[in-house]
């Protein structure tokens, strides 16, 4: 059984209700505000179902502009990962864990998967795993099994699953899905924590993978279709499994529960209380931090007076409060949110707006993450642009030009080594170089320790995509300068 267990671990997600520290391009399960900032959610995640407590390695599926944050996030929890596979367009959960199934077969033709979000927070690591454990055994049997959570409070921001008869008439804590239930209002949801035989769907599966699929071949046969053809024409790219794109574009666009779970009869669920939540809203994350005796929540600087029940994230200037109560307040460089605690939810909706108005704030942080580092926006204006980059030991930029801009480097730590057309050169502390607009040029960090510089640029368009790139160790694409 033990080599038959794959974590899955989906990573495909946007994060808008924790708008402004989740973003697009880093969305809220690279974060490190949960367990003490040592780990992110997906960090957490990944660290639950270890290899050395009897699972495989993980498989991870994720969009290509995260890949290598989800690389990044392997390194540092110590995980090789069985497969990282990137989905070209976004399909929902129903053809990605179908993908994930297929890949798993190859290895074991008894296959169980545990599918798991990458942004959810599990208070009881040990109790978790038993469970999933637990799970398993169901699961080998044929069964697709759901964790349900015990609800303590009528939440309206989740699905809810109406539990059945025992399985076998067994008293085991394994029952039948006697229905799945839609987001409730209010009234309703306090009707379903009344009643106790609802809980919430988790969203977390510990699936037979070849049932799945023989189940997904019934409901939904155009998924299995377009998952093997896309699987079976994928190419690796870095170590990346990267699906193809027209194949795995043939798939319709829907979630594991519509899918499957809502139609099968192989379904069951597990109750579990293992101080779970989805970390879904600030209001959520509200509830899994430590607060103090007036029910406040600080990260960073604050100064707080008749304030209570207020969350208050500070990213580098001091947050005031006089009066106030049931507040999200959460300061960035470049954007700031006030929000009633009971709205959390429609942060989602501001964010869609920022979308329509082409808002570069819902999209990207002042500091840029790229494989080779990252670069921070430290002032700008119309014709100058000055930025910090930051490159880690051993890395190196790509070849590069710009029609439009020069820089001018000078660098603060480390030693750099860079290329201008046919020379090259070491730069060292203190010590500067000028690139004029349309010379080729790289910059990399021939040393042991990160090389940080200051650049200045200047010119009449300081855009991000005005870049042309050859000889590229990461292999992105031209469009990959968001």
């Amino acid at each position: 059984m033990t080599n038959a267990l794959f974590p899955v671990v989906l990573s495909g997600g946007s994060g808008t209700r924790l708008w402004p520290l989740s973003r697009s391009m880093y969305p809220k399960q690279f974060i490190r505000f949960h367990d003490g900032h040592d780990a992110s959610l997906l960090g957490a995640t990944l660290a639950r179902l270890k290899p050395s407590l009897g699972f495989n390695a993980p498989i991870l599926l994720c969009n290509n502009d995260h890949r290598f944050l989800v690389r990044e996030e392997l390194e540092r929890a110590g995980i090789d990962a069985k497969a990282v596979i990137l989905e070209p367009v976004a399909r929902n959960t129903a053809p990605a864990i179908a993908v994930a199934a297929l890949t798993a077969l190859r290895d074991n033709p008894n296959a169980v998967l545990i599918v798991m979000p990458s942004d959810h927070a599990v208070k009881d690591e040990a109790a978790f795993v038993v469970a999933v454990q637990n799970a398993a055994e169901v699961a080998a049997k044929g069964r697709l099994v759901l964790f349900g959570i015990k609800p303590d409070s009528p939440q309206t921001g989740f699905g809810y699953i109406l539990q059945g008869s025992p399985i076998g008439g067994k008293t085991d804590g394994v029952f039948e899905v006697e229905a799945f239930v839609e987001k409730p209002n209010a009234e309703t949801a306090a009707k379903y924590l009344a009643a106790g035989s609802y809980t919430w769907n988790s969203g977390i599966f510990v699936l037979n993978a070849r049932t799945y699929l023989d189940e997904l071949s019934r409901f939904q046969p155009d998924i299995v279709a377009a998952a093997t053809k896309a699987l079976a024409k994928a190419e690796l790219d870095l170590g990346f499994t990267r699906l193809d794109r027209d194949a795995f574009s043939q798939s319709p666009n829907i979630s594991i529960d519509y899918a499957v779970m809502e139609q099968t009869k192989q379904a069951a669920m597990i109750p579990i209380d293992v101080g779970w939540n989805d970390v879904g809203s600030w209001s959520s994350l509200w509830d899994i931090s430590e607060r103090d005796a007036n029910g406040n929540f600080v990260q960073g600087d604050a100064v707080m007076t008749d304030t209570q029940d207020t969350y208050i994230h500070s990213g580098t200037s001091l947050v005031a409060t006089i009066g106030v109560q049931n507040l999200i307040i959460v300061d960035t460089p470049d954007a700031l949110l006030i929000a009633d605690r009971s709205r959390a939810q429609d942060v989602s909706k501001l964010v869609a707006g920022l979308r329509a108005g082409k808002r570069r704030e819902q999209e990207q942080h002042l500091r840029s993450l790229r494989p080779w580092g990252f670069f921070e926006t430290l002032s700008l204006s119309s014709r100058f642009q000055v930025k910090l980059l930051h490159v880690k030991p051993g890395a190196k930029l790509s070849m590069q030009m710009h029609h439009h801009r020069s820089e001018h480097w000078v660098v603060v730590q480390g030693t750099a080594k860079v290329v201008i057309g046919d020379k090259e050169q070491l730069v060292r502390e203190n010590e500067s170089v000028y690139i004029q607009a349309t010379q080729w040029h790289r910059l990399e960090n021939p040393g042991k320790v990160p090389l940080e510089l200051i650049e200045v640029q200047l010119g009449s368009y300081l855009g991000e995509d005005d870049i042309l790139r050859t000889d590229d160790v990461y292999n992105r694409a031209a469009d990959e300068t968001k």
